[in-house]
């Protein structure tokens, strides 16, 4: 049996992001969605109309190394 602790502990590899996903108005039943994507941790925010360079970019994230926040 596992202890419910270790869902409280710090994940070293995890990220956090936010997707926002809409159609564009201007382009009826088109091109598909416009899809944004905010690395929460960087604040970095990158636009997609595809969804395999959505994916790659965060798996990147996921994979890369993160340097710890500044601390103030």
């Amino acid at each position: 049996m596992s202890d419910d602790t270790d869902l409280h502990q710090p994940q070293p590899h995890s990220q956090l992001f936010t997707v926002r996903l809409w159609r564009d108005p201007g382009q009826p039943g088109g091109r598909g969605p416009i899809m944004q994507v905010k690395h929460v941790l960087s604040g970095e925010t990158r636009y997609f109309r595809a969804w395999q360079p959505l994916i790659d970019y965060m798996r990147n994230k996921v994979d890369s190394p993160q340097r710890p926040p500044d601390s103030c």
